[in-house]
């Protein structure tokens, strides 16, 4: 693998996660975490033995110090990861979940360091990264993030690096859902691997069917697009190859946030590897399939041996 293999860039905010189900006014006990699918990914890909920088800002406070430890205990190269003096570090409270419902989650992040990262926080080693992995989020946050979104995926695309990009929408964050649709299909334009859910796919294309979705996306330049069916697994096409890949069954699911970044972290870390594009979409179903299993964010995220032993097992079965 190269020096560095994968950047990624975001908001990680520290998680305050209830200790027992109910709703979170009730709630007395809570544990500390981390959440931000970016990272999420990011921590994914480090797990897998991958080099990553990540790119973020965080407060000049404990939740900040909490954030860049916890990082870098992952393995996360956070070197890029800025101190800001006058911004606090964002953060969210998250009930718990046992059945596979959706948690309620209440976030503090309006004005957050993390906002007000810009286009002054690119480098020459931060563009030497082999592959770059974006979402929706960041261009959300701020008028500062979309502009560096923009900038990053242009830069690594036109370097000739590859280029992955996970819509992740979060309506609350934009100013408008028409904004929000312009913004992230311009985002898309530059990406060569494309990996929407499917209620995000036709919001933002305005097909239903998985097939079109694809089209739309591969008619703006991306070499392939997976779009996330839950349950049902997922969809593939490129320009050669179109296929529904079945998901990995579970016997429970226990709490589905995060299942998209794990998918994700599949799916890059394969490509990345020169695995064909089946098998990328194979390997990120199985780590959705942890995902879903486990309680918390990352949690579920496999090593690289958790990962060799599941291929070997599948190699033999």
């Amino acid at each position: 693998m190269s020096k560095v293999d994968v950047l990624s860039f975001g908001e990680t905010m520290a998680m305050w996660v209830a200790e027992h189900t109910g709703d979170l006014a009730q709630v007395e006990l809570f544990h500390k975490r981390i959440a931000g699918a970016d990272s999420n990914v990011a921590i994914g890909l480090a797990r897998l033995g991958f080099n990553v920088k990540w790119l973020s800002r965080v407060g000049d406070d404990s939740l900040g110090r909490f954030v860049r430890n916890t990082l870098q205990a992952e393995g996360l190269d956070c070197q890029h990861v800025a101190i800001d003096p006058q911004h606090p570090t964002g953060f969210q409270l998250k009930s718990r979940v046992d059945d596979g419902s959706d948690p309620q989650v209440e976030y503090f992040r309006r004005g957050s360091a993390a906002s007000h990262l810009g286009l002054d926080a690119i480098t020459a080693p931060l563009l030497s990264a082999r592959h770059l992995h974006a979402t929706g989020i960041p261009p959300a946050l701020s008028a500062s993030c979309n502009e560096l979104s923009f900038e990053l995926m242009k830069s690594m695309r036109t370097a000739g690096n590859s280029v992955s990009f996970d819509p992740n929408l979060r309506p609350s964050l934009w100013a408008s859902e028409q904004q929000m649709i312009r913004d992230i299909n311009a985002l898309a334009s530059h990406a060569d691997w494309v990996l929407p859910g499917l209620s995000e796919g036709r919001l933002l294309t305005g097909y239903n069917d998985p097939g079109d979705i694809a089209a739309f996306y591969l008619d703006q330049g991306a070499e392939a697009v997976v779009i996330k069916l839950g349950a049902k697994g997922a969809y593939l096409r490129t320009a050669e190859l179109e296929q529904f890949v079945p998901a990995v069954a579970v016997t429970q699911v226990i709490d589905t946030v995060g299942a998209g970044d794990g998918f994700a972290v599949g799916v890059i870390s394969a490509l990345l590897e020169n695995l064909g594009f089946i098998e990328a979409v194979q390997r990120g179903n199985w780590i959705g399939s942890r995902a879903v299993q486990s309680r918390g964010d990352m949690e579920g995220l496999p090593t690289r041996a958790e990962l060799n032993q599941h291929s070997a097992l599948t190699a033999s079965a």
